[in-house]
């Protein structure tokens, strides 16, 4: 049984006195109705689940007066059994976006205040054809992911103490271990290679076996595949699908910006755009914006038509390569110098990048940002906005020198701090401070 961090969010959810109706969104197949289910069984006595996906006679229940008296009424009568109990019911309306006035419900069941609501779904309201009345100011809203890199540790039987002692390091800038931090990044390989697919992580933990977690993760990535033929407008279908599909090698490739004319020659973004916000509101992919300079707010200084993309989940990222990828990621022992696998040595700077951003995003950073200086080779590969801070982080795939980071820092006094991330010890030198890959969990 995996533990999720979430749960503990929902339980601060219940407890809130008079809490709003909450709206759950994440990419399809990351264990939401798994979360919801156990949150069922630890804090409720009833439970009403209507998976509009499953259950699509049940949009009917919601196509008349959306009152929960009449609401309460139509659910009973349609799923025999349906039991509302006032302050111990949990009501699932799973695959919400697929019912606008189920959405629109939400605004009736958080004015009534008896039950406890959660509509749930992975794209909720980017149906742009659907004239969706949306509960402004009456819902609450949560994100999950597929298991980060702190959860898949606890996957892996690393006692949670363990875990802190690490961020204990993290907090004080104190070095690590030298064993300590061997282990931790034999771990860090490992989740590249698996990801947080829960499917994935549960097949390897059951049977130690990584190619029998590669199956499931390429049947997985054909599932998403399926998933924008199925959800995507007819008219970006097959353009959706060949950008997903471009992603390992615009992050392999020297200039990690994403070029429309690596998914289709002479492409542009009038012909493709479209079909990037849609990967992105689908929670497919994360898309990493140029910045123009350093300065608050970043999101008004970022260049949108300069942009990377990276998937939501490492290891459907890495499970998009053939599987000799996998093999030399956790075979090759010069991987932090230079790396022995011919594989490694083209791939290693985007891969270790697609982790970093896996690792951003999971911690709720949804907007980061890049920089790269237009008259020299200075480059950061992340920039994040933490209150009124900004903060640069550069990625090194092995153990080089920050030298674009020092630079960016003596060129911009206001920025008080910067972290390089690599495969290296804990230390601290001026206004930088170098951490070991793994330690973006804490970031």
């Amino acid at each position: 049984m995996l533990e999720r961090k979430i749960l503990n969010s929902l339980k601060e959810w219940k407890q809130k006195e008079k809490h709003k109706s909450l709206i759950i969104t994440g990419q399809r197949q990351i264990g939401k109705t798994y979360v919801i289910d156990k949150m069922f069984s630890n804090e409720y006595s009833t439970y009403v689940k209507i998976n509009f996906l499953e259950e699509p006679s049940m949009k009917d229940v919601f196509s008349g007066d959306l009152d929960v008296e009449t609401l309460k009424l139509n659910i009973s009568l349609t799923k025999p059994g349906a039991k509302f109990v006032e302050a111990d019911t949990l009501i699932l309306l799973d695959e919400i976006q697929e019912c606008p006035n189920a959405i629109a419900s939400l605004k009736f069941w958080t004015e009534d205040g008896r039950y406890d609501v959660i509509g749930m779904g992975s794209s909720l309201g980017m149906n742009y054809n659907s004239d969706i009345s949306y509960p402004v100011g009456k819902v609450e809203y949560l994100n999950m992911y597929s298991l980060d890199f702190e959860e898949y540790l606890w996957a892996e039987g690393v006692d949670k103490d363990a875990v802190s002692k690490l961020q204990d390091y993290f907090d004080n800038v104190e070095k690590l271990p030298a064993a300590l931090s061997d282990t931790m990044f034999k771990y860090l390989r490992k989740y590249m290679v698996l990801g947080g697919m829960p499917e994935v992580v549960n097949t390897y933990i059951e049977t130690k076996d990584i190619h029998e977690a590669d199956i499931i993760q390429r049947r997985l990535i054909r599932d998403y595949k399926s998933d924008i033929a199925r959800f995507a407008d007819p008219n970006m279908r097959i353009k959706a699908q060949e950008c997903y599909e471009s992603l390992p090698f615009q992050l392999t490739k020297e200039n990690h910006k994403f070029q429309y004319s690596h998914v289709e020659p002479k492409a542009t973004a009038s012909k493709f755009g479209s079909s990037i916000a849609w990967l992105n509101n689908q929670l497919l992919s994360i898309q990493v914006n140029g910045l123009k300079r350093f300065d608050y707010p970043l999101e008004a200084f970022a260049d949108k038509l300069n942009f990377r993309l990276y998937t939501t989940d490492i290891g459907m990222f890495i499970g998009m390569f053939d599987e000799s990828l996998k093999k030399a990621l956790l075979d090759d022992k010069n991987i932090e110098d230079k790396a022995s696998n011919l594989i490694l040595g083209t791939a290693k700077g985007g891969l270790y990048e697609a982790l970093a951003a896996d690792m951003l995003y999971k911690r709720g950073y949804e907007k980061i940002f890049f920089y790269k200086h237009e008259k020299n080779t200075s480059e950061i590969e992340f920039v994040i906005q933490k209150a009124d801070k900004i903060i640069p982080v550069e990625i090194k795939a092995g153990r080089k020198q920050a030298n674009s980071l020092r630079n960016i820092m003596e060129q911009n006094p206001k920025l008080e701090i910067g972290y390089k991330m690599a495969s290296v010890n804990i230390g601290k030198a001026d206004k930088i401070i170098s951490m070991p890959m793994f330690m973006l969990m804490f970031m």
